[in-house]
Protein backbone atom coordinates (compact mmCIF):
# COMPACT_ATOMS: atom_id res chain seq x y z
CA UNK A 1 0.00 0.00 0.00
CA UNK A 2 0.90 3.11 -1.26
CA UNK A 3 1.88 6.10 1.73
CA UNK A 4 0.50 10.01 1.81
CA UNK A 5 4.20 11.64 1.65
CA UNK A 6 3.05 15.27 3.03
CA UNK A 7 1.13 13.19 6.16
CA UNK A 8 4.33 12.48 7.68
CA UNK A 9 4.84 16.74 7.83
CA UNK A 10 1.25 17.14 9.06
CA UNK A 11 1.70 16.64 12.65
CA UNK A 12 5.15 19.61 13.06
CA UNK A 13 2.52 22.01 10.92
CA UNK A 14 1.65 25.13 12.93
CA UNK A 15 -1.64 27.14 11.90
CA UNK A 16 -0.52 30.34 10.69
CA UNK A 17 -3.22 33.38 10.44
CA UNK A 18 -3.93 34.25 7.37
CA UNK A 19 -7.16 35.87 6.15
CA UNK A 20 -7.48 35.47 2.35
CA UNK A 21 -10.92 36.55 0.39
CA UNK A 22 -13.27 34.20 -0.41
CA UNK A 23 -14.12 32.00 -2.41
CA UNK A 24 -17.85 30.52 -3.47
CA UNK A 25 -19.53 27.28 -2.49
CA UNK A 26 -22.29 25.55 -4.09
CA UNK A 27 -23.19 29.07 -5.54
CA UNK A 28 -24.87 30.28 -7.93
CA UNK A 29 -22.31 30.62 -11.08
CA UNK A 30 -21.35 26.46 -10.26
CA UNK A 31 -22.51 25.20 -13.52
CA UNK A 32 -22.55 27.79 -15.47
CA UNK A 33 -21.30 29.21 -18.27
CA UNK A 34 -17.64 30.65 -17.49
CA UNK A 35 -16.70 33.40 -19.64
CA UNK A 36 -17.11 36.00 -18.56
CA UNK A 37 -14.97 34.93 -15.65
CA UNK A 38 -12.89 31.50 -17.48
CA UNK A 39 -10.11 30.29 -15.76
CA UNK A 40 -7.32 31.55 -15.78
CA UNK A 41 -5.14 29.79 -18.82
CA UNK A 42 -2.00 30.25 -16.65
CA UNK A 43 -2.66 28.79 -13.33
CA UNK A 44 -2.43 25.34 -13.12
CA UNK A 45 -5.90 23.74 -13.28
CA UNK A 46 -4.73 21.23 -10.01
CA UNK A 47 -6.29 21.09 -6.77
CA UNK A 48 -5.75 19.04 -3.20
CA UNK A 49 -8.47 18.13 -0.80
CA UNK A 50 -8.76 16.26 2.25
CA UNK A 51 -11.28 13.43 3.22
CA UNK A 52 -11.90 12.20 6.67
CA UNK A 53 -12.71 8.59 5.52
CA UNK A 54 -11.23 6.32 2.57
CA UNK A 55 -13.35 5.05 -0.65
CA UNK A 56 -15.09 1.80 0.50
CA UNK A 57 -16.23 0.91 -2.77
CA UNK A 58 -16.64 1.64 -6.16
CA UNK A 59 -19.31 -0.44 -7.72
CA UNK A 60 -22.26 2.02 -8.49
CA UNK A 61 -24.91 -0.81 -7.82
CA UNK A 62 -23.02 -1.61 -4.38
CA UNK A 63 -22.01 1.52 -3.38
CA UNK A 64 -24.13 2.46 0.12
CA UNK A 65 -22.09 5.51 1.14
CA UNK A 66 -21.28 9.28 0.95
CA UNK A 67 -17.44 9.52 -0.33
CA UNK A 68 -18.51 6.15 -2.71
CA UNK A 69 -21.44 8.16 -4.68
CA UNK A 70 -19.55 11.42 -4.66
CA UNK A 71 -16.33 9.70 -6.28
CA UNK A 72 -18.74 7.91 -8.55
CA UNK A 73 -20.69 11.26 -9.04
CA UNK A 74 -17.37 12.91 -10.71
CA UNK A 75 -15.98 9.89 -12.35
CA UNK A 76 -18.91 8.48 -13.61
CA UNK A 77 -22.81 9.96 -15.32
CA UNK A 78 -26.03 8.82 -15.22
CA UNK A 79 -29.13 10.32 -17.12
CA UNK A 80 -28.91 13.37 -15.24
CA UNK A 81 -26.59 14.91 -13.02
CA UNK A 82 -27.24 17.97 -10.53
CA UNK A 83 -25.77 21.30 -11.05
CA UNK A 84 -24.92 23.97 -8.44
CA UNK A 85 -27.50 25.86 -7.84
CA UNK A 86 -29.68 21.95 -6.83
CA UNK A 87 -31.13 21.58 -10.26
CA UNK A 88 -31.12 18.74 -12.33
CA UNK A 89 -28.87 18.89 -15.73
CA UNK A 90 -28.48 16.82 -18.76
CA UNK A 91 -26.05 14.08 -18.08
CA UNK A 92 -25.89 11.20 -20.77
CA UNK A 93 -29.90 12.35 -21.85
CA UNK A 94 -30.05 14.25 -24.63
CA UNK A 95 -32.61 16.72 -24.95
CA UNK A 96 -36.43 16.09 -22.94
CA UNK A 97 -37.56 12.70 -22.65
CA UNK A 98 -41.07 11.77 -24.15
CA UNK A 99 -43.35 11.18 -21.10
CA UNK A 100 -46.85 8.97 -21.76
CA UNK A 101 -50.03 10.73 -21.01
CA UNK A 102 -50.32 9.04 -17.73
CA UNK A 103 -46.78 10.23 -16.56
CA UNK A 104 -45.47 5.74 -16.21
CA UNK A 105 -43.15 5.69 -19.33
CA UNK A 106 -40.39 7.66 -20.37
CA UNK A 107 -38.62 7.29 -23.09
CA UNK A 108 -34.86 8.84 -23.29
CA UNK A 109 -32.66 9.94 -26.40
CA UNK A 110 -29.09 9.07 -25.23
CA UNK A 111 -26.14 11.49 -26.49
CA UNK A 112 -23.16 10.41 -28.11
CA UNK A 113 -20.65 9.36 -25.26
CA UNK A 114 -17.77 6.94 -25.12
CA UNK A 115 -16.55 4.96 -21.69
CA UNK A 116 -12.80 5.26 -20.87
CA UNK A 117 -11.98 2.09 -23.32
CA UNK A 118 -13.48 4.37 -26.31
CA UNK A 119 -16.34 1.80 -26.08
CA UNK A 120 -19.90 3.55 -26.85
CA UNK A 121 -22.24 4.52 -24.27
CA UNK A 122 -25.41 2.53 -24.78
CA UNK A 123 -29.05 2.21 -23.42
CA UNK A 124 -27.75 -1.67 -22.73
CA UNK A 125 -25.56 -0.23 -20.68
CA UNK A 126 -28.47 1.51 -18.17
CA UNK A 127 -30.11 -2.02 -18.76
CA UNK A 128 -27.51 -3.77 -17.77
CA UNK A 129 -26.86 -1.69 -14.12
CA UNK A 130 -30.66 -1.40 -13.17
CA UNK A 131 -30.80 -5.04 -13.68
CA UNK A 132 -27.52 -6.47 -11.80
CA UNK A 133 -29.05 -3.87 -8.96
CA UNK A 134 -32.25 -5.01 -8.20
CA UNK A 135 -30.74 -9.14 -9.04
CA UNK A 136 -31.01 -10.24 -5.78
CA UNK A 137 -27.87 -12.14 -6.12
CA UNK A 138 -25.61 -8.65 -6.40
CA UNK A 139 -27.21 -7.96 -3.03
CA UNK A 140 -27.48 -4.41 -3.51
CA UNK A 141 -28.97 -2.53 -0.81
CA UNK A 142 -29.42 0.66 -2.88
CA UNK A 143 -30.95 -1.36 -5.77
CA UNK A 144 -34.42 -2.30 -4.15
CA UNK A 145 -34.76 0.86 -1.79
CA UNK A 146 -34.25 2.82 -5.01
CA UNK A 147 -36.74 1.06 -7.52
CA UNK A 148 -39.31 -0.81 -4.81
CA UNK A 149 -42.68 0.56 -5.34
CA UNK A 150 -41.03 3.40 -8.15
CA UNK A 151 -39.51 1.16 -11.15
CA UNK A 152 -42.46 -1.29 -12.46
CA UNK A 153 -41.42 -4.78 -11.63
CA UNK A 154 -38.45 -4.31 -9.12
CA UNK A 155 -40.88 -5.12 -5.91
CA UNK A 156 -41.83 -8.55 -7.45
CA UNK A 157 -38.79 -9.55 -8.07
CA UNK A 158 -37.20 -8.62 -4.54
CA UNK A 159 -40.64 -10.07 -3.33
CA UNK A 160 -39.92 -13.54 -5.61
CA UNK A 161 -36.89 -14.42 -4.08
CA UNK A 162 -37.60 -13.13 -0.35
CA UNK A 163 -39.89 -16.39 -0.95
CA UNK A 164 -36.90 -18.26 -2.85
CA UNK A 165 -39.31 -18.26 -6.30
CA UNK A 166 -37.93 -17.40 -9.62
CA UNK A 167 -37.83 -14.16 -11.17
CA UNK A 168 -36.96 -12.55 -14.26
CA UNK A 169 -35.19 -9.72 -14.82
CA UNK A 170 -36.44 -8.84 -18.36
CA UNK A 171 -39.41 -8.08 -16.15
CA UNK A 172 -38.05 -4.57 -14.52
CA UNK A 173 -39.41 -1.40 -16.41
CA UNK A 174 -36.04 -1.05 -18.60
CA UNK A 175 -35.60 -1.42 -21.95
CA UNK A 176 -33.32 -0.71 -24.94
CA UNK A 177 -35.31 -0.04 -27.92
CA UNK A 178 -31.94 0.12 -29.64
CA UNK A 179 -28.33 1.71 -28.85
CA UNK A 180 -29.44 4.90 -28.06
CA UNK A 181 -33.25 4.90 -26.80
CA UNK A 182 -33.53 4.33 -23.58
CA UNK A 183 -37.43 3.39 -21.86
CA UNK A 184 -38.19 3.57 -18.05
CA UNK A 185 -41.66 1.95 -17.08
CA UNK A 186 -42.65 3.53 -13.84
CA UNK A 187 -45.47 1.44 -11.17
CA UNK A 188 -47.17 5.38 -10.82
CA UNK A 189 -45.99 9.04 -11.49
CA UNK A 190 -42.75 10.00 -9.76
CA UNK A 191 -42.88 13.48 -9.10
CA UNK A 192 -39.06 13.85 -8.14
CA UNK A 193 -38.30 11.05 -10.82
CA UNK A 194 -35.38 13.25 -12.81
CA UNK A 195 -33.73 13.88 -9.28
CA UNK A 196 -33.66 10.12 -8.66
CA UNK A 197 -31.93 9.53 -12.04
CA UNK A 198 -29.15 11.66 -10.92
CA UNK A 199 -28.07 9.25 -8.22
CA UNK A 200 -25.22 6.90 -8.66
CA UNK A 201 -27.85 3.67 -8.35
CA UNK A 202 -28.93 4.54 -11.54
CA UNK A 203 -25.34 5.21 -13.51
CA UNK A 204 -25.38 2.62 -16.93
CA UNK A 205 -22.23 -0.30 -16.55
CA UNK A 206 -20.67 -2.04 -19.35
CA UNK A 207 -21.70 -5.45 -19.27
CA UNK A 208 -18.82 -6.97 -21.09
CA UNK A 209 -15.66 -5.54 -18.63
CA UNK A 210 -18.10 -6.30 -15.51
CA UNK A 211 -17.98 -9.81 -16.21
CA UNK A 212 -14.82 -9.63 -17.51
CA UNK A 213 -13.69 -8.07 -14.01
CA UNK A 214 -15.53 -10.93 -12.07
CA UNK A 215 -15.26 -10.28 -8.44
CA UNK A 216 -12.43 -7.81 -8.62
CA UNK A 217 -14.46 -5.22 -10.70
CA UNK A 218 -14.73 -1.81 -9.33
CA UNK A 219 -11.68 -2.43 -6.44
CA UNK A 220 -9.42 0.20 -7.61
CA UNK A 221 -9.33 2.40 -10.17
CA UNK A 222 -7.87 0.03 -13.30
CA UNK A 223 -11.00 -2.47 -12.50
CA UNK A 224 -13.36 0.64 -13.42
CA UNK A 225 -14.35 1.80 -16.47
CA UNK A 226 -15.50 6.25 -16.34
CA UNK A 227 -17.86 7.95 -18.79
CA UNK A 228 -17.85 10.95 -16.37
CA UNK A 229 -15.56 14.05 -16.04
CA UNK A 230 -12.75 12.49 -14.67
CA UNK A 231 -11.02 9.20 -14.00
CA UNK A 232 -10.18 7.76 -10.87
CA UNK A 233 -6.33 7.20 -10.61
CA UNK A 234 -3.86 5.99 -7.69
CA UNK A 235 -6.73 4.38 -5.79
CA UNK A 236 -5.78 1.06 -4.30
CA UNK A 237 -8.84 -0.10 -2.71
CA UNK A 238 -10.98 0.42 0.49
CA UNK A 239 -7.85 0.91 2.66
CA UNK A 240 -5.94 3.61 0.63
CA UNK A 241 -5.48 6.71 1.66
CA UNK A 242 -4.82 8.56 -1.71
CA UNK A 243 -6.08 8.90 -4.75
CA UNK A 244 -6.67 11.21 -7.64
CA UNK A 245 -9.31 12.59 -10.37
CA UNK A 246 -7.69 13.33 -13.67
CA UNK A 247 -9.62 15.16 -16.48
CA UNK A 248 -11.66 12.36 -19.01
CA UNK A 249 -10.74 13.92 -22.36
CA UNK A 250 -13.47 11.69 -23.74
CA UNK A 251 -15.99 13.12 -21.69
CA UNK A 252 -19.05 14.56 -23.85
CA UNK A 253 -18.47 17.96 -22.28
CA UNK A 254 -14.71 17.97 -21.53
CA UNK A 255 -14.70 21.43 -22.71
CA UNK A 256 -16.63 22.42 -20.16
CA UNK A 257 -14.49 20.87 -17.29
CA UNK A 258 -11.35 23.45 -16.61
CA UNK A 259 -9.68 21.02 -13.59
CA UNK A 260 -6.72 19.03 -14.94
CA UNK A 261 -6.65 16.68 -11.22
CA UNK A 262 -7.78 16.65 -8.40
CA UNK A 263 -5.80 14.95 -5.66
CA UNK A 264 -7.12 13.24 -2.58
CA UNK A 265 -5.67 12.33 0.94
CA UNK A 266 -7.41 10.82 3.77
CA UNK A 267 -6.79 12.59 7.14
CA UNK A 268 -8.73 12.81 10.29
CA UNK A 269 -6.99 14.79 12.54
CA UNK A 270 -9.35 18.10 11.92
CA UNK A 271 -6.59 20.69 13.27
CA UNK A 272 -3.86 18.94 11.13
CA UNK A 273 -6.25 19.46 8.35
CA UNK A 274 -6.54 23.23 9.17
CA UNK A 275 -2.69 23.04 8.93
CA UNK A 276 -2.57 22.12 6.58
CA UNK A 277 -4.44 24.10 4.47
CA UNK A 278 -2.54 27.35 5.98
CA UNK A 279 0.80 25.60 5.17
CA UNK A 280 -0.55 25.94 1.79
CA UNK A 281 -0.48 21.57 1.68
CA UNK A 282 -4.52 21.51 0.84
CA UNK A 283 -6.85 23.68 -1.07
CA UNK A 284 -10.06 22.19 0.29
CA UNK A 285 -10.14 21.41 3.90
CA UNK A 286 -12.30 17.91 4.71
CA UNK A 287 -15.47 18.73 7.45
CA UNK A 288 -14.16 20.44 10.31
CA UNK A 289 -14.86 19.54 13.89
CA UNK A 290 -15.72 21.66 16.46
CA UNK A 291 -12.85 22.50 18.10
CA UNK A 292 -11.19 23.77 14.90
CA UNK A 293 -14.66 25.82 13.15
CA UNK A 294 -14.31 28.55 16.21
CA UNK A 295 -10.90 29.71 15.00
CA UNK A 296 -12.12 30.57 11.66
CA UNK A 297 -15.81 32.21 12.43
CA UNK A 298 -16.12 35.37 10.48
CA UNK A 299 -13.45 34.11 8.32
CA UNK A 300 -14.14 34.37 4.27
CA UNK A 301 -12.63 31.05 3.50
CA UNK A 302 -14.75 28.87 6.08
CA UNK A 303 -17.71 27.79 3.42
CA UNK A 304 -20.76 26.84 5.53
CA UNK A 305 -24.22 25.54 5.20
CA UNK A 306 -26.79 23.33 6.98
CA UNK A 307 -27.32 19.78 5.63
CA UNK A 308 -30.77 18.26 4.97
CA UNK A 309 -28.38 15.47 6.93
CA UNK A 310 -29.76 13.69 10.35
CA UNK A 311 -27.84 11.79 12.71
CA UNK A 312 -29.09 9.57 15.22
CA UNK A 313 -28.70 6.40 17.00
CA UNK A 314 -29.86 3.26 15.65
CA UNK A 315 -31.04 0.66 18.39
CA UNK A 316 -30.21 -2.87 17.13
CA UNK A 317 -33.46 -4.84 18.16
CA UNK A 318 -32.07 -8.43 16.13
CA UNK A 319 -30.29 -9.65 19.27
CA UNK A 320 -30.89 -7.46 22.29
CA UNK A 321 -33.70 -7.88 24.46
CA UNK A 322 -33.53 -5.12 25.91
CA UNK A 323 -33.47 -2.98 22.82
CA UNK A 324 -36.70 -4.89 21.67
CA UNK A 325 -38.79 -3.34 24.67
CA UNK A 326 -39.89 -0.08 23.96
CA UNK A 327 -39.33 1.81 27.55
CA UNK A 328 -35.90 0.95 26.97
CA UNK A 329 -35.58 2.62 23.85
CA UNK A 330 -37.74 5.45 24.52
CA UNK A 331 -35.34 5.74 27.96
CA UNK A 332 -32.18 6.43 25.76
CA UNK A 333 -33.93 8.39 22.91
CA UNK A 334 -35.00 10.85 25.91
CA UNK A 335 -31.69 10.69 28.32
CA UNK A 336 -29.62 12.63 25.77
CA UNK A 337 -29.27 16.68 26.39
CA UNK A 338 -29.23 17.20 22.30
CA UNK A 339 -29.05 21.25 22.88
CA UNK A 340 -25.43 20.68 25.36
CA UNK A 341 -24.58 17.94 22.62
CA UNK A 342 -24.95 20.39 19.60
CA UNK A 343 -23.21 23.59 21.66
CA UNK A 344 -20.21 22.19 23.74
CA UNK A 345 -19.63 19.11 21.24
CA UNK A 346 -20.19 19.85 18.11
CA UNK A 347 -20.23 23.67 17.99
CA UNK A 348 -20.19 24.51 14.44
CA UNK A 349 -23.85 25.44 13.59
CA UNK A 350 -25.56 22.03 13.39
CA UNK A 351 -29.02 22.13 15.33
CA UNK A 352 -31.08 19.64 17.54
CA UNK A 353 -32.90 17.37 15.78
CA UNK A 354 -36.33 15.91 17.32
CA UNK A 355 -37.74 14.79 13.98
CA UNK A 356 -36.67 12.15 11.68
CA UNK A 357 -37.45 14.43 8.39
CA UNK A 358 -34.89 17.53 8.30
CA UNK A 359 -35.52 21.07 8.79
CA UNK A 360 -35.92 23.25 5.70
CA UNK A 361 -35.52 20.28 3.48
CA UNK A 362 -38.88 19.85 0.79
CA UNK A 363 -42.10 21.86 0.74
CA UNK A 364 -45.50 20.69 0.15
CA UNK A 365 -46.10 21.43 -3.73
CA UNK A 366 -49.93 22.80 -3.42
CA UNK A 367 -49.55 24.34 0.20
CA UNK A 368 -45.86 25.90 -0.10
CA UNK A 369 -45.19 24.60 3.48
CA UNK A 370 -42.24 22.62 4.84
CA UNK A 371 -43.01 19.56 5.71
CA UNK A 372 -41.71 19.99 9.37
CA UNK A 373 -44.36 22.45 9.83
CA UNK A 374 -47.05 19.21 10.30
CA UNK A 375 -45.21 17.42 13.39
CA UNK A 376 -42.97 20.42 14.45
CA UNK A 377 -39.67 19.92 16.05
CA UNK A 378 -40.39 18.20 19.54
CA UNK A 379 -40.86 14.18 18.87
CA UNK A 380 -39.06 12.48 21.20
CA UNK A 381 -36.55 15.67 23.08
CA UNK A 382 -34.78 15.26 25.83
CA UNK A 383 -36.20 14.89 29.25
CA UNK A 384 -34.51 13.01 31.61
CA UNK A 385 -37.23 12.74 34.15
CA UNK A 386 -39.70 11.27 31.26
CA UNK A 387 -35.95 8.66 30.21
CA UNK A 388 -36.04 7.41 33.79
CA UNK A 389 -39.46 6.85 34.26
CA UNK A 390 -39.33 4.66 31.16
CA UNK A 391 -36.16 3.16 32.20
CA UNK A 392 -37.39 2.18 35.77
CA UNK A 393 -40.33 0.45 33.97
CA UNK A 394 -38.12 -1.22 31.08
CA UNK A 395 -36.04 -3.12 33.72
CA UNK A 396 -39.12 -4.14 35.30
CA UNK A 397 -40.30 -5.83 32.49
CA UNK A 398 -37.00 -7.39 31.56
CA UNK A 399 -36.63 -8.53 35.37
CA UNK A 400 -33.39 -7.02 35.91
CA UNK A 401 -31.42 -4.04 37.00
CA UNK A 402 -29.26 -3.35 34.67
CA UNK A 403 -28.36 -3.49 30.95
CA UNK A 404 -25.13 -3.29 28.65
CA UNK A 405 -25.10 -2.15 25.20
CA UNK A 406 -22.15 -2.53 22.45
CA UNK A 407 -21.99 1.37 20.92
CA UNK A 408 -20.59 1.15 17.63
CA UNK A 409 -19.13 4.58 15.68
CA UNK A 410 -16.35 5.76 13.70
CA UNK A 411 -13.04 6.48 14.41
CA UNK A 412 -13.31 9.85 13.34
CA UNK A 413 -12.33 12.92 16.00
CA UNK A 414 -15.52 14.42 15.90
CA UNK A 415 -17.20 10.38 16.45
CA UNK A 416 -14.97 9.43 18.93
CA UNK A 417 -16.01 13.05 21.27
CA UNK A 418 -19.79 12.49 20.34
CA UNK A 419 -19.26 8.73 21.11
CA UNK A 420 -17.56 9.80 25.09
CA UNK A 421 -20.50 12.23 25.19
CA UNK A 422 -23.37 9.70 24.40
CA UNK A 423 -22.19 7.34 26.43
CA UNK A 424 -21.58 10.00 29.80
CA UNK A 425 -25.21 11.17 29.21
CA UNK A 426 -26.81 7.39 29.05
CA UNK A 427 -24.54 6.06 31.90
CA UNK A 428 -25.50 9.26 34.01
CA UNK A 429 -29.15 9.73 33.58
CA UNK A 430 -30.15 6.10 33.24
CA UNK A 431 -29.13 4.33 36.67
CA UNK A 432 -27.80 0.41 35.59
CA UNK A 433 -26.78 1.21 31.67
CA UNK A 434 -22.93 0.33 30.95
CA UNK A 435 -21.78 1.44 27.45
CA UNK A 436 -18.87 0.05 25.29
CA UNK A 437 -17.91 2.18 22.53
CA UNK A 438 -16.07 -0.05 19.53
CA UNK A 439 -14.79 2.77 17.36
CA UNK A 440 -13.75 1.38 14.11
CA UNK A 441 -12.77 2.47 10.75
CA UNK A 442 -15.85 3.90 8.22
CA UNK A 443 -15.68 0.72 6.11
CA UNK A 444 -15.63 -1.63 8.78
CA UNK A 445 -18.76 0.31 10.33
CA UNK A 446 -20.83 0.07 6.97
CA UNK A 447 -20.25 -3.70 7.10
CA UNK A 448 -20.65 -4.45 10.77
CA UNK A 449 -23.89 -2.74 10.02
CA UNK A 450 -24.93 -4.49 7.32
CA UNK A 451 -24.01 -7.67 9.36
CA UNK A 452 -26.43 -5.94 12.26
CA UNK A 453 -23.52 -6.51 14.10
CA UNK A 454 -23.74 -3.68 17.03
CA UNK A 455 -26.62 -2.63 19.78
CA UNK A 456 -26.31 0.87 19.27
CA UNK A 457 -24.95 2.75 16.27
CA UNK A 458 -24.63 6.11 15.65
CA UNK A 459 -25.12 7.13 11.89
CA UNK A 460 -26.65 9.43 9.63
CA UNK A 461 -28.84 9.71 6.38
CA UNK A 462 -28.72 12.53 3.75
CA UNK A 463 -31.12 12.69 1.46
CA UNK A 464 -30.74 10.95 -2.16
CA UNK A 465 -33.85 12.95 -3.84
CA UNK A 466 -36.04 16.03 -2.97
CA UNK A 467 -38.89 14.06 -1.00
CA UNK A 468 -39.77 12.98 2.72
CA UNK A 469 -40.04 9.28 1.41
CA UNK A 470 -36.01 9.38 1.28
CA UNK A 471 -35.73 9.33 4.83
CA UNK A 472 -39.23 7.79 5.92
CA UNK A 473 -38.51 4.47 3.66
CA UNK A 474 -35.69 3.77 5.37
CA UNK A 475 -37.66 1.96 8.17
CA UNK A 476 -39.63 -0.12 6.43
CA UNK A 477 -39.82 -3.51 7.50
CA UNK A 478 -37.11 -5.72 5.74
CA UNK A 479 -35.60 -2.69 3.87
CA UNK A 480 -32.27 -2.57 2.60
CA UNK A 481 -31.49 0.26 4.77
CA UNK A 482 -33.63 -0.68 7.93
CA UNK A 483 -30.99 -3.16 9.77
CA UNK A 484 -32.26 -3.20 13.05
CA UNK A 485 -35.16 -5.19 12.76
CA UNK A 486 -37.32 -2.19 13.24
CA UNK A 487 -41.05 -3.03 11.98
CA UNK A 488 -44.64 -1.59 12.50
CA UNK A 489 -47.25 -3.28 10.30
CA UNK A 490 -49.40 0.67 10.10
CA UNK A 491 -46.34 2.60 9.53
CA UNK A 492 -45.32 0.56 6.06
CA UNK A 493 -49.55 0.95 5.43
CA UNK A 494 -49.15 4.48 5.45
CA UNK A 495 -45.69 4.38 3.67
CA UNK A 496 -47.82 2.36 0.78
CA UNK A 497 -50.78 4.92 0.95
CA UNK A 498 -48.10 7.67 0.52
CA UNK A 499 -46.93 5.51 -2.51
CA UNK A 500 -49.91 4.40 -4.09
CA UNK A 501 -53.43 5.98 -3.26
CA UNK A 502 -52.18 9.29 -2.28
CA UNK A 503 -49.07 9.91 -4.61
CA UNK A 504 -51.05 12.33 -6.21
CA UNK A 505 -52.64 14.38 -3.73
CA UNK A 506 -49.83 16.43 -2.09
CA UNK A 507 -51.82 17.27 1.74
CA UNK A 508 -53.22 13.84 2.43
CA UNK A 509 -49.65 12.33 1.19
CA UNK A 510 -47.67 14.45 3.21
CA UNK A 511 -50.86 13.95 6.40
CA UNK A 512 -49.37 10.48 6.24
CA UNK A 513 -46.22 10.64 6.12
CA UNK A 514 -46.26 12.94 9.24
CA UNK A 515 -48.50 9.90 10.91
CA UNK A 516 -45.84 7.84 10.07
CA UNK A 517 -43.18 10.02 11.75
CA UNK A 518 -44.73 9.64 15.07
CA UNK A 519 -45.66 6.51 14.81
CA UNK A 520 -41.41 5.79 14.11
CA UNK A 521 -40.46 7.88 17.05
CA UNK A 522 -43.27 8.92 19.67
CA UNK A 523 -44.80 5.37 19.44
CA UNK A 524 -41.74 3.21 19.23
CA UNK A 525 -38.52 5.03 19.67
CA UNK A 526 -37.18 2.93 16.87
CA UNK A 527 -34.32 5.54 16.48
CA UNK A 528 -32.78 8.21 18.78
CA UNK A 529 -32.52 11.44 16.51
CA UNK A 530 -29.78 13.80 17.91
CA UNK A 531 -28.95 16.80 15.48
CA UNK A 532 -29.03 17.69 11.36
CA UNK A 533 -25.76 18.52 10.23
CA UNK A 534 -24.08 21.69 9.24
CA UNK A 535 -21.02 21.51 7.13
CA UNK A 536 -17.98 23.67 7.71
CA UNK A 537 -14.54 23.77 5.58
CA UNK A 538 -11.79 25.94 4.03
CA UNK A 539 -11.88 26.45 0.65
CA UNK A 540 -8.88 28.30 -1.09
CA UNK A 541 -9.51 31.74 -2.53
CA UNK A 542 -8.15 30.50 -5.66
CA UNK A 543 -10.68 27.55 -6.08
CA UNK A 544 -13.83 29.04 -8.23
CA UNK A 545 -17.30 27.26 -7.88
CA UNK A 546 -16.76 25.16 -5.53
CA UNK A 547 -19.82 22.65 -5.77
CA UNK A 548 -21.73 20.70 -2.89
CA UNK A 549 -24.67 19.47 -3.19
CA UNK A 550 -27.69 18.89 -0.36
CA UNK A 551 -28.69 15.82 -2.30
CA UNK A 552 -27.28 12.65 -2.79
CA UNK A 553 -23.14 12.62 -3.97
CA UNK A 554 -21.81 15.24 -2.06
CA UNK A 555 -19.32 16.92 -4.38
CA UNK A 556 -19.25 18.06 -8.28
CA UNK A 557 -16.09 19.29 -10.00
CA UNK A 558 -16.97 19.74 -13.75
CA UNK A 559 -17.47 23.43 -12.85
CA UNK A 560 -14.22 23.83 -10.71
CA UNK A 561 -11.13 26.15 -11.65
CA UNK A 562 -8.43 27.72 -10.57
CA UNK A 563 -8.23 31.14 -10.58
Amino acid sequence: MKKSKFFLLLSLMLAISTFLAACGGGGDNAGKDDKEKGADKTAAQEIKMLEAQAIPNMDSVKSTDTISFTTLNNVNEGLYRLDGNQEVVEGMAEGEPEVSEDGTVYTFKLRDAKWSNGEPVTAHDFVYAWQRAIDPETASEYGPYMMDGKIKGAAEITAAAAQKKEYDLNTLGVKALDDKTLEVTLERPVPYFKSLMAFPTFYPQNQKFVEEQGENFGVNSDSILYNGPFVLADWDGSTDSEWSYVKNTEYWDADTVKLEKVTWNVLKDSQAAANAFETGEVDITSKLSSDVVPQYEGDPRLVKWLEPTIFWLKMNQKNSDALKNVNIRKAIAQAINKEDFVNSVLNNGSIVANYAVPNEFVKNDETGEDFRTINGNELLPYNVDEAKKAWEAGLAELGTDSVELRYLTDDTETAKKSAEYVKNQLETNLPGMKINVESVPFSVRIDRQNKQDYDLQMAGWGPDYLDPMTFQALWLTGGGNNKMDYSNEKYDQLIEEAQTTLAQKPVERYEALAEAERILLEEDAAIAPLYQRSSNLLVNEKVENFTYHLVGPEYSFKWTSVK
